[in-house]
């Protein structure tokens, strides 16, 4: 099984870690290994900060021409960290433009939110809790589970310890016999 880009930091308390990761377990025969990738632990003590990942994702039409772009920002410099909780409410902002905002018809919902010059603005807070191996490694042995391999990356190569390669935080657990 595989929890992948950071979906685990949905769950916000360890009751729900622990539900989550027992009910993989039912669910897998013994043996069976479960990848977690979360953000590395830099992330949780650099408290001050939040890294700030964004990315342009082009519109393409079925012909392979470009109508407009898609914006994606997570983090916000202003972005709350709870140290108790390890939450932190992450700011996650999309940007729409199209380049011919007149050929969105009127009545599509996308038309009302757009501005003159074809760009729809949509930013959320979403809490995220980060993580830390330790927590992982405790999380998962109440639920039946071992941790057996640990990485930096999704890369057997990269070691979490490495400073430049190391941005991601990958725990494989296996399924106790």
């Amino acid at each position: 099984a595989w929890i992948l880009l950071g979906s685990m930091s949905h769950l916000l308390t360890n009751d729900d870690v622990i539900r989550c990761f027992s009910s993989l377990r039912s669910a897998l025969k013994p043996g069976s290994t479960v990848v977690v990738e979360l953000p590395h632990p830099r992330e949780t003590f650099s408290m001050g900060e939040c890294t700030r990942n964004g990315w342009t994702v082009p519109l393409v039409e079925d012909d392979d021409e470009e109508y407009g772009e898609l914006n994606i920002v997570w983090g916000d410099e202003d972005d709350e960290f709870d140290p108790i909780a390890q939450v932190r409410q992450f700011t996650v902002a999309m940007t729409l433009k199209v380049n011919n905002p007149e050929d969105i018809p009127k009545e599509d919902p996308l038309f009302v939110q757009m501005n003159e010059e074809g760009t729809t603005e949509v930013k959320e807070i979403v809490p995220l809790r980060l993580f830390t191996l330790q927590e992982i490694d405790a999380l998962a042995r109440c639920a039946g589970l071992e941790m057996v391999a640990k990485y930096g990356a999704l890369d057997e190569e990269v070691a979490m310890t490495e400073e430049d390669d190391a941005y991601r935080m990958v725990c494989v657990l296996r399924c106790k016999e």
